[in-house]
């Protein structure tokens, strides 16, 4: 492969705000304001569209920079000034739709970049825009889509797949069969009960000395990043969904399912087949038990088990009891 000079960057989109709400189905402002993406209310910058469907998010409205917002009628006065109501009763659903327009096309070919220090199996792909650091193996059969950073002394085994836009820091590993940057499972719905793609518009973030496990599924954030930090080790078969966060250090042991948005602090243990509901954080130096399930944040740190979740030794005494009821039960 050869070690072309490219300009390195994923340009934004830019779509004019009378184009989106045709799109749309919606009524369009009289302005000609141009758009360049979407982003969550708290994050919007002054040329993105944003959309409110919680009220649990409401607090966020009367401080957002977005361009525009989707927003129902009732909740328009409650907009800042300058910020463009793009009305409609369903805004979730529309910016499920309006995702789909900001999104890229998942390969281009073009210039790419490898150090000559670093090793790439013939039978590689590599989109365009994509840089491959010094002293970094990529074995046969890897994806390694556009725009991709990979960077010095990371090895990544057979047949891993690496979406675009993905940053993979220094003295990463990643074994075979793992998908990195895929879709989160996001989905809005009409009232007819048909499911609506949410086009993931985000990335994710590896930092260093992180090793991921062999076919474990790391999912790109809808908006901004889902990130990894530096030291972590996840086991194979973990499921990493849209938006999570892991803080430095933690371990995930196998089959693992994190929900989308859940945010783990640093040295974080999980046991295997543990879970969590979405949205929610896990305190720093906490560890959850083999099949725990995570409903709720937990803020304090312990150790923690079962499904309703409790405190480990709180959990063993309950298996005990049990155990003494079926025995005297049985006879």
């Amino acid at each position: 492969m050869d070690n072309e000079k490219c300009k390195m960057k994923n340009e934004k989109k830019e779509i004019s705000l009378k184009e989106i709400c045709e799109y749309l189905g919606i009524e369009c402002p009289k302005t000609d304001k141009k758009i360049t993406g979407i982003n969550t209310l708290q994050d919007a910058g002054e040329s993105e569209i944003s959309f409110l469907e919680n009220k649990k998010y409401e607090k966020f409205l009367s401080h957002t920079k977005a361009a525009a917002v989707l927003i129902r009628k009732e909740d328009v006065s409650k907009l800042p000034e300058g910020v463009i109501p793009l009305i409609t009763e369903e805004p979730y659903l529309k910016l499920a739709l309006l995702t789909k327009l900001f999104a890229f096309s998942p390969w281009e070919e073009g210039g790419y970049q490898i150090n000559k220090g670093a090793k790439v199996d013939s039978s590689v792909r590599i989109g365009k825009g994509a840089r491959i650091g010094k002293n970094v193996t990529v074995m046969p059969n890897t994806v390694i889509g556009p725009y991709v950073e990979i960077d010095e002394g990371s090895v990544i085994y057979p047949n891993v797949t690496i979406y675009r836009d993905t940053k993979i820091g220094k003295n990463v590993i990643i074994h075979g069969g793992s998908v990195i940057g895929s879709d989160g499972f996001g989905y809005a719905h009409t009232k007819d009960g048909k499911h609506v793609k949410i086009y993931h518009l985000g990335r994710v973030v590896i930092e260093d000395e992180v090793e991921i496990g062999a076919n474990t599924t790391v999912d790109r954030a809808v908006f901004g990043e889902t990130r990894i930090k530096k030291g972590s080790k996840i086991d194979n078969l973990v499921q990493i969904g849209h938006n999570c966060e892991i803080g430095e250090n933690t371990i995930l042991v196998s089959q693992v399912g994190l929900s989308g948005s859940s945010k783990l602090g640093q040295n974080v243990i999980m046991g295997g087949q543990s879970a969590t509901a979405g949205h929610l954080e896990i305190a720093p130096f906490t560890t959850i038990a083999a099949r725990g399930g995570v409903t709720k944040s937990i803020k304090t740190p312990g150790v923690y088990g079962g499904f309703p979740l409790m405190p480990h030794t709180s959990w063993l005494k309950l298996q005990a009891i049990l155990s003494k009821i079926l025995k005297k039960n049985n006879g």
